[in-house]
């Protein structure tokens, strides 16, 4: 049976890294080092649903951490299971994000599913291959993502630590453009049906909750 292959790019740079088994055992990552910014929370998804994405607040400031600005670009509320995860210790955006998370919703949760697929990541890219897909093509695209997690403090650091494949989370903060005083940027899609190099979530954590 001929194999078909599927691939959700994401990383604009493709920064050397390598996944490492003892963080789940080590002290927390923090974002930007000891300057952690405050994080209010979005609007909620509802429960079922696909992930909410709401306007930014006039109000809003962007957050700042260390040399390093987030800017808010929408608010981000999701329900999702745990496809993958990857942690990356080198290159610039593993400084802000050192956790990679493969997100499924909807029916990208379901046993029955995830089965018929083989899913990974690397690299900050998240890939996954079928021999007959379970689902439209495009529904596996526009349902699971590759997310690039930036925690806010050391609390959403410990949990983003220690979680897991397979764990079902709801995960609330904001999407944002990453600016670095020197010219850097690292921007996330605001898209849930993108795909190829841009396509991912840059997620400044505000909070995770186990469901």
């Amino acid at each position: 049976m001929k194999l078909s292959t599927a691939l959700l790019a994401c990383a604009g740079l493709a920064a050397s890294a390598w996944a490492f088994s003892s963080l789940r055992d080590s002290p927390a990552p923090a974002a930007a080092g000891a300057m952690l910014a405050a994080c209010p929370l979005p609007p909620r998804v509802a429960s079922d649903a696909p992930p909410l994405q709401t306007e930014v607040p006039a109000s809003l400031q962007p957050f700042v951490l260390g040399d390093t600005t987030l800017q808010p670009l929408a608010g981000f509320s999701i329900e999702a299971r745990v496809l993958s995860r990857e942690d990356y210790r080198l290159g610039r955006e593993a400084a802000l994000s050192p956790t990679d998370l493969a997100l499924g919703w909807q029916r990208m949760r379901e046993d029955a599913v995830l089965s018929q697929l083989r899913i990974s990541q690397s690299s900050r890219w998240y890939h996954y291959q079928w021999d007959q897909p379970p689902l439209p093509a495009q529904e596996i695209a526009s349902s699971s993502a590759n997310m690039h997690m930036i925690p806010a403090n050391p609390g959403v650091a410990g949990l983003l630590a220690a979680t897991a494949r397979d764990d079902h989370l709801r995960i609330d903060g904001w999407l944002v453009e990453a600016r670095a005083t020197d010219g850097w940027r690292w921007r996330s899609s605001t898209s849930r049906t993108d795909s190829g190099g841009g396509a991912c979530e840059v997620v400044y954590v505000c909070s995770i909750t186990r469901l």
